[in-house]
């Protein structure tokens, strides 16, 4: 008889890791991005190792920092900054204040396996904390990117002030995101608009009209336009954009980009006493706005997560423009090209961009989808958990960030 193989798939929880370059102190966090949940966010829950003396009487300190980088760096000059710097949170976690606090499963879990010199620690965002985005640099620029970026530091020291030696020092990069709800909704997004012109009877009648309010990473967004020409003027072409508004709190500035566009002549012209039905369909993705300066990204860690922005989302009875960092938010725009003496006649529809709620069908089947592209990946860690039957957890480490503490 022909013997059966069984396939036997381990479910493995992957934890990300860093060591200071001296490999006395090693870091663990359980995942890199924290869900804002728009009342409340998911707290900084970690672990860190530190060899058996090591310290000799000196403590590890730890903090989150916030950088709001809002000009380019190359652009400075005579002192003065084009960003800020800011710590959210800051505490002592070797040896602990606290006697006893309350642990995560993954804390739990890594505790069981890393033995007694490891210490758990825990940092919370402060309310009103700006979500993670970066803005997409240009061919020339050489600098930091634009936008806002988190880390968590850890150092040893004497003090909470001591910083000074980067060869006991670890920074890990982290990211801040908003998801959708888990309920989409039913309203659908529209705008009427009208244009009449001068010495001509009549009006040009533009409705649009969105399939949902929210759409997801990577979906296609349907846009119903009913063109009703009562003018006598005659409707050359149709443009459709999917446009990201951004506002810099910092410096109140405001700046739109279009992240996916459309032409077309089908259908036109639509002549005096004419109308157009038509279904327009637009994809806005990061990698079609790879080489465009400005582009503002949700985070930016690895190139394989990377993708648009998300919405901001703010509280209940709370304006966006309350809002902190560096607001985003999409609109389709459609432009009815009349000729050179008509002019155009041009509406905004706004919507919402976002990830899937954690947990959702949706989220469930968009990592399956990633999964399914990644295969050869998912090789290399098995291979890495393979032997590891105790509790199937994955380490993987951080890419090394470069300190700006001195020697």
């Amino acid at each position: 008889m022909i013997p059966l193989l069984f396939l036997v798939f381990v479910v493995a929880v992957k934890v990300f890791k860093k060591t200071t370059p001296n490999g006395k102190i090693t870091v663990y966090l359980g995942k890199r991005d924290f869900t804002d949940h728009v009342d409340h966010v998911e707290p900084i829950d970690g672990i860190i190792v530190v060899e058996s003396d090591y310290l000799k009487g000196r403590k590890v300190f730890g903090q989150v920092t916030t950088t709001y980088r809002y000009g380019r760096e190359e652009d400075e000059v005579m002192g003065v900054k084009f960003s800020k710097e800011l710590i959210i949170a800051t505490g002592q976690l070797v040896p602990p204040v606290q006697e006893k606090q309350e642990l995560t499963p993954i804390q739990e879990r890594l505790l069981k396996k890393l033995g007694q010199n490891a210490y758990p620690f825990t940092f919370k965002f402060p309310p009103n904390a700006p979500s993670s985005v970066t803005l997409q640099a240009g061919e020339d620029d050489n600098g930091k990117p634009l936008g806002v970026e988190y880390s968590v530091r850890t150092y040893v020291g004497e003090s909470e002030e001591d910083r000074s030696h980067k060869r006991s020092s670890v920074s890990l990069a982290i990211k801040k995101l908003q998801y959708a709800p888990v309920s989409r909704g039913r309203r659908l997004p529209s705008s009427l608009v009208s244009k009449g012109f001068t010495f001509s009877q009549g009006k040009l009648n533009l409705e649009v009209t969105l399939d949902r309010e929210i759409y997801y990473h990577g979906e296609k967004i349907c846009a119903n336009i009913i063109v009703t020409n009562n003018s006598r003027k005659s409707v050359k072409n149709i443009k459709v954009f999917v446009v990201q508004h951004c506002e810099v709190t910092m410096v109140n500035s405001q700046f739109s980009k279009h992240v996916a566009c459309l032409e077309t002549r089908e259908g036109c012209p639509i002549t005096p006493g004419a109308s157009l039905s038509k279904a327009f369909y637009l994809v806005p993705l990061a990698a079609s706005n790879k080489d465009r300066r400005g582009i503002a990204l949700d985070g930016h860690l690895k190139d394989d997560d990377v993708n648009l922005a998300s919405s901001t989302l703010v509280g209940e009875g709370k304006a966006p423009s309350e809002a902190l960092g560096i607001v985003i938010s999409y609109s389709v725009r459609v432009k009815l090209n009349c000729g050179t003496l008509g002019g155009e006649l041009q509406t905004d529809v706004p919507f919402k961009l976002l990830h899937p709620a954690p947990g959702s069908m949706e989220k469930q089947k968009l990592n399956a989808e990633r999964k399914a592209k990644s295969i050869e990946r998912s090789r290399y860690e098995n291979s890495c958990y393979a032997d590891d039957d105790e509790d199937n957890i994955v380490f993987e480490d951080f890419a090394r960030l470069r300190l700006n503490e001195p020697e």
